[in-house]
């Protein structure tokens, strides 16, 4: 019989079926299972691969050359993937570009800058040999109090959805054999942020009618965009784990969707349906419930390989389940080209290349936001003594936030951070060069205990500035799974530390280095400005130097709403309608910040909203009013005015970002579409309603900054 899955001529899905029916029931469960190289020993590792273990994850260099030459040398010589956390760039690696987070990358609004980013990841992973990673994250951070927030693309499903798109094309290339393309993994499917309480992997309390609504449109983006693989969700829908759920994996996402690639489970899934979610009695139940669900590859849960045997071997289990769950794993990796190429090769010499370092600051250049400036910022007179003051202007381990070799595989507080880099104060000291400013600073007090502080100190180092650069925010011991929050105020003495600056009468500019959106209401009214720049990779505090400085616009837009108060949440701006009194008592009926608001130092006017109701083709003047050029993200939202289901009061539907020179005026058109004004019916049916809508356009989505007109549809 003729060996079909060698010969590289075939067609991949032909490769893969002759190759399948050569396979055992054991070597077919051992592809179907990944395994973390951190949590075993070396001779461990080689047991698995020599059972024909389908992939490895969390291993690097000569080790994970070991395991594949190991894989080769079994009865097929099926290679093992291997995937990584590559998150925000390939941070595991400390020689990597470590780039901004999702949530600091998706206020750039820039989907070009957003595919490169995966385009300079996908490089350096396959420059280590490495084949996939575990990103991008499509859940949305609608609860600022969830630990992962950070890793989202912030509260909006459209944003989310393009963004997501984006980053999956830059790190799949044109052709996933590419020597620089590696898989992407859209994760976690779905509605993992929605979590009650924000407490990580519980319960959701989420309907099928509201997934399809709101948490399925960017994982539909990343079917369309081809990512190769899912990952399943923690959670449960309707009472059932995701991990359990034909109805949301093989139904829905697989058969409604098409999706053709193979899901994985999030880490240990299996197991938690007996550990955790008690869905099932013991591995073999479990393991029964995640292949009829449609999990074709399980992570971390070895117990699964023996149950999956025993299961078919007394016929519990229909051995055509796992050849589906095999064929789409081996159809992958001959996609991929691994049986003639095991190992990427990416470019050897990347790793913070020039060309890689330049993409990253452009990146985190479009991911400053300014949100507050009485007239302060820039600062550009000549000499000027600055204090740079706060617990998060001198610690690179805040500014990368997490998924970086600081907290990953293994947390690791001592490891040496890796050059280049700039805090926000070294980022102020390397722009201060050029205008003679003269650069103090003091650390003023710890993020974690209040009794870290020398307050007294910090006092005494602004005393004689004329300008204090105030850079607060969180710290990585407070960021990530098994880190949510229920209290989103300043910790340690933050508060305190500018409550002591603000009686020194001085411009106060603060920066807010952090993974969310925290409650600052009163930093926020009593800054003179404040950028947020969440988690802005190497270049982080250099580009917040920049826009101090005024060597850069800004141009960033939130993609996510910043509370007043912990107790205001959630306060997303596409809320339903319908609650009484429209505010808590004690609260303003607004967010502090808005999603989509982000200032300038130019101004931008718009006007002339108008649309050719026949072509359904969106047009508004937007004119830069000021005497800088500068760069605006043009937002276009939509309510239904009357529908059968609860409709948001505003959905974002487009947006696009026009360079504008000062006094210049352009026409920026948009061409929608019914399916833009769509909802989701009770029966699940996704519809456009005849009837009127109200379409809007402007800088954010806050009520009184954008122009509507009226539309039946």
């Amino acid at each position: 019989m003729p060996e079909i899955y060698k010969d590289k001529t075939k067609p991949a899905e032909e490769r893969a079926q002759d190759l399948l029916a050569r396979m055992t029931v054991p070597e077919k469960a051992a592809q179907m299972l990944q395994l973390p190289y951190s949590k075993m020993t070396r001779e461990e590792a080689l047991g698995w691969a020599e059972k024909g273990l389908g992939s490895f994850l969390h291993v690097l260099g000569d080790n994970a050359r070991e395991l594949q030459a190991t894989a080769l040398k079994t009865r097929l010589g099926i290679p093992v993937i291997f995937g990584i956390d590559a998150i925000h760039g390939h941070g595991l690696n400390d020689k990597a570009t470590i780039f901004p987070t999702q949530l600091a990358a998706a206020c750039s609004w820039n989907k070009e800058l957003i595919e490169e980013m995966g385009r300079v990841t996908a490089r350096e992973v396959a420059t280590d040999g490495l084949h996939w990673t575990f990103s991008p994250v499509l859940c949305l951070g609608r609860d600022a109090r969830w630990g992962r927030v950070d890793e989202t693309f912030g509260e909006d499903p459209y944003l989310a959805g393009e963004l997501g798109a984006a980053v999956i094309k830059g790190y799949q290339g044109d052709n996933m054999d590419g020597e620089e393309s590696i898989l992407a993994c859209a994760k976690h499917y779905a509605g993992y942020g929605e979590a009650v309480g924000a407490r990580d992997s519980c319960d959701t309390g989420m309907t099928f009618r509201k997934m399809r609504e709101v948490f399925l449109p960017p994982f539909e983006k990343a079917v369309k965009a081809g990512c190769a693989t899912f990952m399943t969700a923690y959670g449960s829908i309707d009472g059932t784990p995701f991990t359990a759920s034909e109805k949301a994996l093989r139904q829905i996402l697989k058969d409604e969707l098409g999706f053709d690639g193979f899901i994985v489970t999030d880490w240990d899934n299996v197991t938690s349906l007996v550990t955790y979610q008690r869905a099932a009695a013991d591995m073999e139940e479990a393991s029964h419930l995640a292949v009829k669900a449609g999990n074709d590859m399980m992570m971390t849960s070895a117990g699964f390989y023996e149950a999956a045997v025993k299961l078919v071997e007394n016929k519990k289990l229909d051995e055509k389940l796992l050849d589906d769950a095999v064929l789409r794993i081996l159809r992958i990796k001959f996609q991929m080209g691994l049986f003639e190429q095991p190992e990427k090769k990416g470019r050897p010499g990347c790793f913070s290349c020039g060309e890689h370092l330049e993409a990253n600051k452009k990146l985190a250049r479009e991911s400053i936001v300014l949100l507050k400036n009485d007239d302060v910022l820039p600062l550009q007179k000549e000499k000027l003594k600055i204090a740079v003051i706060g617990p998060n202007a001198d610690d690179i381990r805040a500014q990368y936030g997490d998924w970086t070799y600081f907290s990953h595989p293994e947390p690791d507080p001592e490891r040496e951070p890796q050059r280049p880099y700039f805090t926000v104060l070294e980022g102020m000291r390397e722009v201060a060069k050029e205008t003679g400013a003269e650069i103090t600073y003091h650390r003023g007090c710890g993020v974690l205990d209040e009794n870290d502080a020398d307050l007294d100190g910090a006092e005494q180092a602004a005393k004689e500035s004329d300008v204090i650069i105030l850079v607060i925010g969180d710290v990585i011991e407070q960021i990530g799974e098994t880190k949510d929050r229920a209290n989103l105020d300043l910790s340690g003495a933050q508060q305190a530390l500018f409550d002591r600056l603000k009686k020194l009468e001085k411009p106060i500019v603060t920066v807010l280095v952090s993974s969310k959106p925290l409650c600052i209401q009163k930093i926020a009214e009593e800054s003179d400005a404040l950028i947020a720049a969440f988690n802005g990779g190497m270049f982080g505090g250099l580009v917040v130097a920049e826009a101090v400085f005024g060597k850069l616009n800004p141009s960033g837009k939130l993609p996510i709403s910043f509370p007043r108060h912990t107790g205001q949440i959630p306060v997303y701006y596409n809320s339903l309608p319908g609650w009484h009194g429209g505010k808590y008592m004690d609260l303003p009926e607004t967010p502090l910040f808005t999603f989509g608001e982000g200032l300038s130092y130019t101004s931008y006017e718009y006007s002339n909203l108008k649309l050719d109701e026949k072509r359904l083709v969106l047009s508004v003047d937007v004119t830069n009013a000021g005497k800088l050029d500068g760069t605006e993200t043009v937002q276009v939202y939509f309510r239904d005015v009357v529908s059968s289901v609860l409709t948001p009061v505003k959905q974002l539907i487009a947006f696009q970002k026009t360079a504008l020179k000062a006094g210049e005026t352009k026409t920026v058109t948009f061409r929608l579409d019914k399916s833009d004004f769509s909802l989701v019916t009770p029966d699940e049916k996704r519809v456009t309603e005849p009837g009127e809508l109200v379409i809007m356009a402007g800088p954010s989505a806050k009520e009184d900054s954008l122009l509507e007109i009226g539309v039946v549809v």
